[in-house]
């Protein structure tokens, strides 16, 4: 019959479709960066823990510039050398300003036990981009400053890190495939007198993300990602050094409801942590941390309000 094709024609025309599916690996995307290849994995496995009272406020001033207040009241360790872990109660403020644009970024803080932190990151060209960090402090040898180049090609980005203490440091990563990327890392720390290196390797799909990474100081880090839902991961890590035969593995969840977020992990070492972000209304954020470590008796909580 006229307008019918036959079948050899139709599969014809599929393996066609097939062959013309085939990867464009003169076209792949960009990578993350290096340094943020476990980036999901923390996300669930390492929130922001603290303990006692916190209390942080925004008030912006325009539409790029905002001034903020934390205030965070609980108890700080003391190095101790018995196993128990030695508290004592402290009282920290700090002061903020912030400016954000799109190609321009500075965040200043100052605290009351005299540390002053900056940041800046700044998009020099359209694929270089400059970041620093620094610190100052009353303390000896407790300041340091480091200042990151991040060059972002067609599939690949490479990075350039130089800090106080002659501290050099270079990263690379390439897109292999759409899902696979591969990178490598040196850094020379001379005024330790040590240099390594390392490799990392991140698969990457719709559903699941897992990273690989090796270095010469003795770390082999591997992280897993489900994503069971736009609302929900998974997430297991696995830390080692060769070094020092420390062991430990991790397993942590992410879930986002429409008024909160919660994430936790429980580790192999005993210790147990959940953070909660309620949503109360806009603007107005109460959070609630806590830390449990079985083995060394140690049990941290915490809670806090964000405004702005």
């Amino acid at each position: 019959m006229a307008g019918l094709e036959p079948p050899v024609a139709v599969a014809q025309t599929d393996a066609k479709s097939k062959v013309e599916e085939k990867v464009d690996y003169t076209n792949l995307s960009c990578p993350i960066p290096y340094e943020e290849i476990h980036r999901e994995a923390l996300m669930s496995l390492k929130p922001e823990l603290f303990e006692g009272l916190r209390f942080d406020f925004t008030k912006g001033l325009n539409s790029k510039f905002s001034l903020s207040h934390s205030v965070l009241m609980g108890p700080t360790e003391v190095p101790s050398q018995s196993s128990e872990t030695i508290k004592i109660p402290t009282a920290h403020y700090e002061f903020g300003a912030n400016f954000i644009d799109p190609k321009l970024m500075l965040i200043g803080r100052v605290m009351t036990d005299g540390r002053l932190n900056a940041r800046v990151k700044c998009d020099l060209t359209d694929k270089l981009t400059m970041k620093a960090n620094a610190q100052l402090t009353n303390e000896p040898h407790m300041s340091h400053a480091m200042f990151n180049f991040d060059y972002m090609g067609s599939d690949y980005r490479t990075q350039f890190q130089l800090g106080n203490g002659a501290l050099f440091g270079a990263s690379y990563i390439q897109s292999v495939t759409p899902s696979l990327a591969l990178g490598g890392e040196v850094f020379w720390a001379g005024q330790h007198r040590k240099s390594g290196i390392g490799y990392a390797a991140r698969y990457e799909t719709d559903k699941m993300v897992t990273t690989g990474q090796v270095a010469s100081t003795g770390m082999v880090a591997l992280s897993y990602v489900q994503k069971v839902s736009e609302k929900v991961s998974l997430a297991t890590d696995f830390m080692y050094n060769y070094m020092s035969r420390d062991v430990t593995a991790s397993v942590g969840y992410d879930y986002i409801l429409r008024q909160c977020r919660l994430r936790g992990k429980m580790d192999s070492n005993g210790v147990a942590a959940a953070y909660l972000e309620e949503r109360l209304n806009m603007g107005l954020n109460f959070i609630l941390s806590a830390e449990l470590d079985h083995k060394k008796k140690d049990y941290k909580f915490g809670f806090g309000l964000t405004v702005g």
